[in-house]
């Protein structure tokens, strides 16, 4: 296949990328600053959808970079770079003279709204109950093109872990000093999967002409895991001790009160659908998702 990968530069896109080209498709990156083989979204926009069989939106500007302020710019900012690309996108696949045969949105589980002890299907409900959810239901209804002529499919990603980049290159090095922890209480879910295996849903998704809709893209153990759970893993996996907590007020401070929810909160996420359609998970578990990472 030939696959237009939408934010393809990024530490997901960087897998996806590998992971197609092993598996024998084309891939091109549309991005801000294309590479000579690449699109820009600027070109993308004046000269439609060039040929492809397929296509992928990852991109989204880094919700949690402690660099940027939580303000009114920088909000539109993190809602642009995800809602306006994808309908850029959407609007280039409905308008194609051959459009594409599938195309896969990955946004996130924070869709769900957070509790200590609801468990959440694709079929659950959400979406409508703080900025995360309405940006989730936002860039979802952005991706939808009418008729049926291209198969659709969104996969709601957790925290992403995985080599040189994603959630574990902010934890890696207090861990690796030995004064890593859980993050506020630790008794929050944390909803999360490997870059390899989120690489693998939106692959499976692409390639297999039955799938279509939501795919909960977290790993199966992932619903049991707690923040605690995963601070003592990753020490174990590391050999260090997980015996400092950050505190939820400092997390407050470094990120702002909106924005701490998404670490100081969490959901429990299953991937029902994801696994009744077929895919086989490589990391299942979180010791040998973190085995993978730290070796």
């Amino acid at each position: 296949m030939r696959v237009l990968v939408g934010g393809g530069t990024g530490f997901v896109g960087g897998a996806l990328t590998q992971l197609l080209r092993s598996r024998g498709h084309e891939v091109t990156h549309v991005s801000r600053c294309p590479g000579p083989d690449g699109l820009s979204w600027d070109k993308l926009s004046r000269s439609g959808l060039p040929p492809c069989d397929a296509v992928v939106n990852l991109a989204g500007e880094n919700v949690l970079n402690p660099l940027r302020r939580w303000n009114d710019a920088f909000r539109r900012v993190v809602v642009t770079s995800r809602v306006e690309t994808t309908k850029t996108l959407a609007k280039a696949i409905a308008e194609a003279e051959r459009p594409p045969r599938a195309w896969v949105l990955v946004t996130g589980v924070g869709y769900y709204r957070p509790s200590p002890t609801a468990e959440y299907t694709e079929e659950s409900p959400g979406g409508d109950f703080d900025f995360f959810s309405r940006l989730v239901s936002a860039w979802e209804a952005a991706a939808k093109i009418p008729g049926d002529g291209t198969r659709q499919a969104v996969v709601r990603s957790g925290v992403v872990l995985g080599k040189g980049g994603g959630a574990i290159s902010q934890m890696l090095w207090p861990f690796q000093l030995g004064l890593g922890g859980p993050v506020g209480s630790g008794l929050q879910p944390f909803p999360w999967i490997h870059v390899r295996d989120v690489a693998g849903v939106v692959c499976h998704a692409l390639e297999t002409e039955g799938v279509h809709g939501v795919l909960n893209g977290v790993s199966p153990a992932s619903s049991g895991t707690s923040n605690a759970d995963f601070a003592r893993e990753l020490a174990s996996a590391l050999e260090r001790p997980a015996l400092l907590p950050l505190p939820g007020w400092a997390v407050r401070g470094i990120f702002g009160a909106e924005r701490a929810v998404m670490l100081l909160e969490g959901q429990r996420v299953a991937p029902k659908r994801t696994l009744e359609s077929g895919y086989c998970f490589v990391y299942p578990d979180l010791p040998s998702a973190l085995q993978d990472i730290v070796s």
